[in-house]
């Protein structure tokens, strides 16, 4: 546990690394201890979409940086497939020499003009070609019943709602497998165990509203998969985003055994959401949301977000109703990194 100037050193690492999204630092995740935790029951009942209401409340949180919201959050928990877990506490380690003073300015959720969803614009991806090319060939389905995304060859992004409730497992989480899209005359999945799942501590036991910013969770899988996968990126600032349009591919319920794409543009953000009102039914959720971000004189699709649910927001006591992913936030992704590479694995933004 960190105390007096490093615990200072924290928080203005972190406002900082809140509101920039270029020029970034290397970030370190440093394990300060390991716990054994009573085995799940996998009790609880799975949902493929998470709908929730922000209040005056939520919406206050959500103004705020995120070096005053994310305490413990960034602690993790893993799961096994025999039901044992493991909570892991970390620290976060930030250079002192790639700090630059930075005026804050909070994001405050705005009254919208009145949107309407219109005409339902998602595509079906049909073509073999395209189903065994990047970035279609990265969407894997969740046995529980949402959608992921392959980021290495043996990790898959997912939403957290899909495999835990806020206070356990999902029935059949113990027997959690995702399948790959396999094109042919009639196309069909390819099934793959899952060895272990890591969720963030901020999912667990908050209030549902809250606990969606850290809607997202990493599968590791039992063997490596030939597929192209996805990237991994910070979130931006929106006006580093290619027409602030957002891009994601799942299975949608009401057309099974389809992958089904849909873009849209970014309506506004948070520090941790993006709203957004592409068009999405239950079993998109867990979907990998990617941008086109210029790197280097070219333009790249990386992965920035994770599909979330519907989220009513309330706005002068008006509700307003929205599309949301959860934010990849510098933290978060330079989280997940850490849960990709391993104990004290440090991750330069990409």
């Amino acid at each position: 546990m960190m105390i007096g100037g490093s615990f200072l050193h924290l928080i203005v690492c972190l406002a900082y690394l809140s509101v920039t999204a270029s020029e970034l630092p290397i970030l370190e995740f440093v394990t300060q201890q390991t716990l054994t935790l009573t085995p799940s029951q996998f009790t609880a009942n799975g949902t493929t979409e998470l709908t929730t209401v922000c209040t005056e409340k939520c919406i206050w949180h959500e103004s705020q940086p995120e070096a005053f919201t994310i305490n413990h959050q960034l602690d993790y928990e893993t799961a096994y497939l025999n039901g044992s877990r493991t909570l892991t506490t970390v620290t976060v380690r930030i250079p002192r020499s790639n700090i630059k003073k930075k005026k804050h300015r909070n994001v405050k959720l705005i009254r919208p003009r009145r949107q309407v969803y219109g005409p339902d614009i998602r595509f079906s991806i049909r073509s073999h070609r395209f189903l065994r090319d990047f970035p279609f060939a990265a969407a894997v389905q969740v046995s529980t019943g949402c959608t992921g995304v392959l980021v290495t060859e043996r990790h898959v992004l997912t939403a957290a709602h899909c495999i835990h409730d806020g206070h356990d497992y999902v029935k059949g989480t113990h027997k959690l497998r995702v399948g790959f899209l396999r094109p042919g005359v009639q196309t069909s999945l390819r099934w793959v165990r899952v060895k272990s799942t890591k969720i963030p501590r901020g999912w667990i036991g908050a209030p549902i509203e809250l606990s969606m910013d850290y809607d997202y969770a990493l599968l590791e899988l039992r063997r490596a998969q030939p597929q192209p996968h996805m990237h991994l990126a910070a979130s931006p600032p929106l006006e580093k985003l290619a027409g602030r349009r957002v891009h994601f591919s799942g299975f949608d319920s009401d057309r099974p055994g389809e992958l089904v794409y849909r873009s849209c543009r970014v309506k506004q953000q948070t520090v941790h959401l993006l709203y957004q009102h592409c068009d999405a039914r239950p079993g998109a959720s867990g979907s990998g949301v990617y941008g086109r971000l210029r790197r280097g004189g070219r333009w790249e699709r990386k992965v920035i977000g994770v599909f979330s649910g519907h989220q009513w927001v309330e706005v002068s006591g008006e509700p307003r109703e929205y599309n949301v992913a959860v934010r990849l936030t510098p933290p978060k992704y330079a989280q997940i990194c850490y849960w990709i590479r391993g104990t004290n694995a440090s991750c330069h933004y990409e």
